[in-house]
């Protein structure tokens, strides 16, 4: 369909089992297949993304099997053994930069492209960092942006390999995840202050599953060790904290209680932050090892927050302050610009639909509520975390319109039916 017409929502509350994670699920996808062994993955997402990452995996030469609702990689104990594939990616970044990585390491002449929003955002980081320990990887087309063409290189690692962070964190998690099947040990030295660092600690965590500890000394130099991934065995996908911020953003606007299962206390994602969020807003959120649950505390507030650390979530938090008394500003966030769309101009715009005053920088964004004004409708841009915190407008008991619903299904294409269990008109 072209456009979902949300009804006014009065009350949200009830539970809701998250899907896996998209970050974990594309990690523990590519390590499984670089591994040697079996790897059964439960709890995995189902989505676009994933769904490019498993099929790139078979196109060079990795078996997977969907098994008893699990997934079965059988791994190839190192470089993948197809030295000749075309790839496209779509637009995921989580399987895109990765395999860059990984695929500059294979010995094999390979082509990697995506959608048309694919070749906008930038991997000229990632690239100049492995053209200069000896890949060879060309662009075809615009300099700076997929698609790349990647060709036997001969590397050199005998200093650190360094790369930018200020733009996008998945650059040094590519770079750490293929590095251990270079052949010996490395290091990886970071210039800039890094985004998005709890992305780099789940790039971590998975890699010490897969028998792979990385030494880091603070954020700037990471010494990776030579060595061949080795399956866990099993391994559980948990749920999407990202995707818990939509319905945990439900509860505190409209009533709730709204519990999300399968992501807690224990998470590895830090996204589950966004708990800090709501609660600084005035929302009443309560903690298990594997659920969270939001509820309306005496109002809501505005805030100025730091969101670096959780820019997914942080789209959430700009619809929140649409509820709030007073402004809100969101800082620290100009990777924004090179997510799914340029989201700091897609939310400044959608925003302003709704009858909020806005003000938005090189990387933040100032958003300070008025009346909401009924049956917007709100563009999605193809980016699904745009069509998902957009929803949540329907729950100040105003008809909203979102255009091109089905964008969910890079991540979360069962969203709107599980938003629709948990609301009452």
């Amino acid at each position: 369909m072209d456009h979902l017409d949300l009804a006014p929502v009065r009350r949200a509350t009830g539970s809701v089992r998250l899907p896996g994670s998209k970050s974990i699920s594309n990690r523990v996808l590519l390590l499984a297949g670089l591994a040697r062994g079996r790897t059964e993955v439960r709890g995995l997402l189902d989505a676009d993304d994933t769904r490019v990452m498993r099929d790139a995996l078979a196109r060079l030469g990795v078996a997977v099997v969907e098994k008893d609702a699990a997934l079965a990689v059988t791994g190839a104990a190192g470089p993948f053994p197809a030295k000749r594939a075309e790839l496209h990616l779509g637009n995921a970044g989580t399987a895109f930069r990765p395999l860059t990585a990984v695929l500059a390491l294979c010995g094999g002449e390979y082509r990697l492209d995506g959608v048309a929003r694919m070749r906008e955002r930038p991997i000229r980081d990632l690239v100049d960092a492995l053209n200069a320990i000896g890949a060879r990887i060309d662009y075809a087309g615009a300099t700076g942006y997929p698609p790349l063409a990647v060709h036997p290189g001969r590397m050199s690692l005998d200093a650190p390999v360094n790369v930018r962070g200020d733009v996008s964190s998945q650059f040094l998690s590519a770079l750490l995840m293929a590095l251990p099947i270079a052949g010996r040990a490395s290091a990886i030295e970071v210039a800039g202050e890094l985004v998005s660092k709890p992305y780099v600690e789940i790039t971590l965590n998975v890699m010490r599953r897969f028998g792979i500890e990385v030494r880091r000394t603070g954020w700037s130099r990471f010494d990776v060790p030579a060595g061949v991934y080795a399956s866990p065995g099993r391994v559980l996908v948990e749920g999407d904290a990202s995707s818990a911020s939509y319905f945990l953003a439900a509860g505190a606007i409209a009533g709730g209680p709204v519990r999300v299962e399968g992501v807690g206390r224990g998470s590895i994602q830090g996204d589950v932050r966004f708990t800090e969020v709501l609660e600084r807003m005035g929302a009443r959120v309560t903690m298990g090892e594997d659920w969270i649950e939001a509820a309306s505390g005496a109002g809501l507030r505005g805030v100025d927050l730091d969101l670096n650390h959780i820019p997914d979530a942080a789209m959430t938090a700009a619809v929140v302050a649409l509820f709030a008394e007073g402004p809100t500003t969101i800082r620290n966030i100009a990777n924004w610009r090179v997510k799914e769309t340029d989201r700091l101009a897609a939310m400044s715009t959608e925003l302003r639909k709704l009858g909020a005053r806005v003000e938005a920088g090189p990387d933040f964004i100032r958003i300070e509520p008025g009346p909401l004004t009924p049956n917007a409708a709100i563009d999605t841009y193809d980016d699904h975390r745009m069509a998902m915190s957009f929803s949540l407008v329907a729950l100040g008991g105003v008809p909203v319109r979102i255009m091109d619903p089905g964008c969910v299904r890079k991540t979360f294409p069962d969203y709107f039916a599980m938003l629709a269990g948990i609301v009452s008109a």
